[in-house]
């Protein structure tokens, strides 16, 4: 039985936390582009796709933890240092990645959604703008020169907006990018251990 929990270990390893390591590495890249191009749709559908593989197979990684405890109670190992060292750094990964990583990712998407759909309605009312100035011409001058002012003041404000959201943003990616490299590192670590086994009598 040692052999089959170890190897559902690995591949539990593999399978779940391996998606996890890597959408959360191309997160804060894609995110910079989406802050580069606001009227993009592509990076944000990219960017949600990231984040949901990354909450998904977040809680799939729990069978790392299952199949990895069952391992070492049949290797009776399960009082070694270099395994409670194991336990110890995939907890902290584990409070990295729920508690740092993965709601940065969400506030950086609400972010950019919302750079979005400024983008998106200031296009939308520049557009309208003209055909009501348009119309308005035929009419009365006036009203034309009242609904440019009202547009620029419109397209003023959504231009502010626009800036605080990428300000916002900004600080998230560098965030994420950190938390996330510091969560792959603990990781590597583990890896490391588990492989080498320092002490351990069972160790190749």
């Amino acid at each position: 039985m040692t052999k089959l929990f170890l190897i559902l270990h690995v591949l539990a390893a593999i399978l779940a936390v391996g998606p996890v390591a890597v959408a959360a590495s191309m997160f804060p890249k894609v995110l910079r582009d989406a802050l580069a191009g606001p009227g993009d749709a592509a990076p944000v559908t990219t960017l949600r796709t990231l984040h949901r593989i990354c909450r998904v197979y977040a809680g799939a990684a729990i069978a790392v933890v299952v199949f990895g405890f069952l391992t070492a109670s049949s290797m009776g190992v399960l009082g070694s240092a270099w395994l409670i060292t194991s336990i110890v750094l995939t907890f902290v990964a584990a409070v990295i990645l729920i508690l740092l990583v993965l709601p940065r990712q969400e506030t950086a998407l609400e972010a950019v959604a919302g750079a979005k759909a400024v983008a998106a309605g200031a296009g939308a009312g520049a557009g309208g703008g003209g055909g009501d100035v348009a119309v308005a011409a035929g009419d009365a001058t006036a009203t034309a020169g009242d609904a440019g002012e009202a547009d620029g003041a419109g397209a003023a404000d959504s231009a502010t907006d626009s800036a605080v959201v990428v300000k916002l943003d900004a600080r998230t990616s560098a965030q994420l990018a950190m938390f996330t490299g510091v969560f792959n590192l603990l990781w590597a670590t583990v890896t490391v251990l588990m492989i080498v086994r320092p002490g351990s009598t069972t160790g190749g």
